[in-house]
């Protein structure tokens, strides 16, 4: 596979092989989970920046989470 690999970076180019894969992405799971996996990419790319900075969240932002928390729970069905 190793000397696979140049013949096929000579014969494509930079957006040739990113259309490529997108196209096999698409076989694979359908244009309906796209969203979706696209999605969840970018939310584990959001955390994992966020953790890798190192820092505590801001204090209002800490407030506005743990008010989300509260109010979600006082509504009636909430687990």
């Amino acid at each position: 596979m190793a000397t696979l690999t140049p013949v096929i970076a000579g014969v494509f180019g930079g957006m040739e092989v990113w259309v490529i894969i997108l196209a096999i992405v698409l076989l694979i799971w359908g244009p309906s989970k796209l969203p979706g996996l696209a999605r969840g990419l970018g939310q584990s790319i959001k955390e994992f920046k966020k953790a890798s900075r190192d820092e505590d969240p801001p204090a209002a932002e800490v407030k506005a989470v743990e008010a989300k928390k509260a109010d979600s729970a006082d509504k009636p069905g909430a687990n």
